[in-house]
């Protein structure tokens, strides 16, 4: 099979026709065709996590996905969910409880919590740690990023 394949996916809402390399990864084309470098290739068999993206709204490794699996989806990456000046809840409170170090993991981290806050109560945080045991961090040992995640519950509940 050689050649290229026309796909069209939407990426952080933004729609883009391409063609593509029938083996081309989904992180290689976020990566290198898109240039959204958030999305982080770590140990490239769907184990560390640092790839986590979103795929219609449910978290999948972009290292173990072919982009053009992802023609007539939406993607999500950690690029969609605000910038510096405008980012959201739970990049606020990563950043207010110092839910990272070196960064490697924390797009993938975010993009994972973002998935768990969307479908889960996440009522304990026995609960957040299980969400979130598919990706692994080197540098921080988790709690923070727990406390990240819970602040964000916790602010969820207490609104009206």
């Amino acid at each position: 099979m050689s050649g290229t394949r026309d796909i069209t996916v939407t990426v952080n809402g933004a729609t883009y026709p391409v063609s593509v390399e029938p083996r081309l990864l989904l992180v290689d084309f976020l990566r290198h065709t898109l240039g959204l470098t958030g999305t982080h290739v770590g140990c490239e068999h769907g184990v560390c996590g640092a790839c986590t993206v979103l795929v219609d709204g449910d978290s999948a490794r972009a290292c173990l996905m072919l982009a053009i699996q992802a023609d007539g989806r939406s993607i999500d990456t950690v690029e969609g969910l605000g910038r510096i000046g405008q980012m959201n809840a739970l990049q606020e409170s990563f950043h207010t409880h110092h839910a990272l170090q070196c960064g490697f993991c924390t797009p993938g981290m975010l993009m994972t919590a973002t998935d768990l806050l969307q479908k889960y109560p996440l009522a304990t945080d026995d609960d957040i740690r299980r969400g979130l045991s598919g990706n692994l961090c080197r540098c921080t040992g988790y709690e923070h990023i727990v406390r990240a995640v819970r602040a964000v519950v916790d602010k969820r509940k207490a609104a009206p």
